[in-house]
């Protein structure tokens, strides 16, 4: 099983899939059939929250589908405390330095995004990749 911190991006997009064969909802099914640990913080959880909250997800979801997909998500992953204050700035967007503390602070494999500001970070541990990428490598260790 690979230890994973997603990003709220990859996160969302599962929750929106309109094609179950898309990477973000073949990732979360993964997680659902224990394939992947995956592991969230309260603020990676607010963040997916207010993200899934705003009006133009309702043509997706609604609110309260939004609050049943967090509720869910944060009784199947493995909740790790907040990093605490200022994490080191090591991202351009610097709001994105909690995901890297995050998953430092719980000892993950990889980050999984589709954010190019996290995935342009060279030589960092744990590596930045994509939602295909991780798959991947899921398939890789079959």
């Amino acid at each position: 099983m690979i230890r994973v911190v997603a990003d709220a991006n990859v996160l969302v997009s599962a929750a929106i899939a309109r094609d179950a064969e898309s990477p973000p909802a073949v990732i979360l099914d993964a997680v659902l059939d224990g394939r992947v640990e995956l592991v969230t913080s309260p603020h990676l959880l607010a963040e997916i929250g207010a993200v899934l909250a705003r009006p133009r997800m309702r043509r997706y979801l609604s609110l309260d589908e939004a609050e049943r997909f967090v509720g869910d998500l944060a009784s199947l992953t493995a909740l790790h405390a907040d990093a605490p204050l200022p994490h080191p700035a090591v991202c351009r967007d610097t709001p994105d330095d909690y995901l890297l503390a995050l998953a430092v602070a719980s000892d993950v494999e990889v980050i999984v995004s589709g954010d190019l500001d996290l995935l342009s970070l060279e030589q960092i541990d744990p590596a930045v990749v994509t939602p295909r990428a991780l798959l991947e490598r899921i398939a890789a260790e079959r």
